[in-house]
């Protein structure tokens, strides 16, 4: 019997690896056409109407969601976590008005920064094809990282702390 349980371990953590590697491969396939450049400062007003800029010397991670995404719901718990530690400004495309999305927010418990591309402006900027896509610029606004689909809260941290030193 403990035969039988080691066995069936294995072949659970192989099948978990495998998705993993998978997952990474077809993220790295996504996000080839993205756009890489350096970001640009904005100045734009968030759902809350508060004024938004990058700040100065500080990494920032842009994250692209939508409401009717269900990847994009599994992944909000992680970028709550993120956004309470980090720069973080989310922009949710084609999702509704600023009401709807207010309503999402806190019927999902969320406080995150959002903006709302209705029309998918910044997407078509970002050249953004999935959702999620989550990018990570460092201090000097530089693309450190990029993926396209669910990215896990220590990942994110890792980046995150990684694009500050």
């Amino acid at each position: 019997m403990k035969d039988k349980i080691k066995k069936y371990l294995k072949e659970i953590v192989t099948f978990f690896i495998f998705i993993t590697i998978l997952a990474n491969i077809i993220s790295i396939y996504k996000s080839r056409d993205l756009n890489k450049e350096s970001l640009q400062n904005i100045n734009i007003t968030l759902i809350d109407a508060k004024r938004y800029t990058y700040p100065k010397d500080t990494p920032v991670l842009i994250h692209f969601w939508a409401t009717w995404c269900p990847t994009c719901k599994l992944e909000a718990s992680n970028i709550q976590t993120i956004s309470e530690n980090f720069e973080v400004l989310t922009i949710a495309v084609s999702s509704g008005d600023d009401n709807d999305l207010k309503k999402y927010m806190y019927e999902n418990g969320l406080n995150y920064k959002v903006y709302n591309d209705a029309n998918g402006f910044f997407a078509k900027e970002f050249k953004i094809a999935a959702y999620p896509t989550t990018f990570i610029y460092d201090k000097n606004k530089e693309l450190v990282f990029s993926e396209v689909g669910f990215t896990s809260t220590w990942g994110l941290w890792l980046r995150m702390w990684w694009a500050g030193l």
